[in-house]
């Protein structure tokens, strides 16, 4: 049970039975998205895309073999992934800050079609891989 968690029951989050199986396929689809996310012959956005998509499957992941699903009825369901990831693999602050940062570039880049930067493609596509690191520990170790 995760104190901190519980008390986004019923507001952001609810209450699961733990899924190996469905824990898995999300941690598999993270593995091939931040594969995808290397492929240089597409373009930043997409790269940028499959990287942030793998670290919203990692943190669904994470939440949910901790017990926890996000409510994706209620809005910023992607924030409280992203911060449930103190709770659960135990993330900084400043990773969280930097992980939240790429969300709202994410955001930008989906609904006004600004161009993502190199290095901005960069940062996400490494987050993406220290995060596997670290779920992969949590989920398996």
């Amino acid at each position: 049970m995760n104190m901190g968690l519980d008390n986004l029951v019923g507001i952001s989050l609810e209450k699961i039975t733990p899924d190996v199986a469905s824990i898995k396929k999300l941690f598999d689809a993270a593995n091939r998205n931040i594969a995808d996310a290397q492929v240089e012959q597409v373009s930043l956005e997409n790269r940028f895309d499959a990287a942030y998509k793998a670290i919203m499957q990692l943190a669904n992941a994470s939440l949910q073999s901790s017990g926890y699903r996000t409510l994706t009825s209620k809005p910023g369901h992607h924030v409280v992934m992203i911060q449930s990831l103190q709770q659960t693999v135990g993330i900084s602050v400043e990773k969280t800050i930097i992980l939240d940062a790429l969300r709202k570039q994410r955001n930008i880049a989906d609904y006004s079609g600004d161009l993502v930067s190199e290095s901005l493609t960069r940062d996400c596509i490494e987050s993406a891989q220290e995060l596997y690191k670290l779920t992969n520990k949590y989920l398996w170790q």
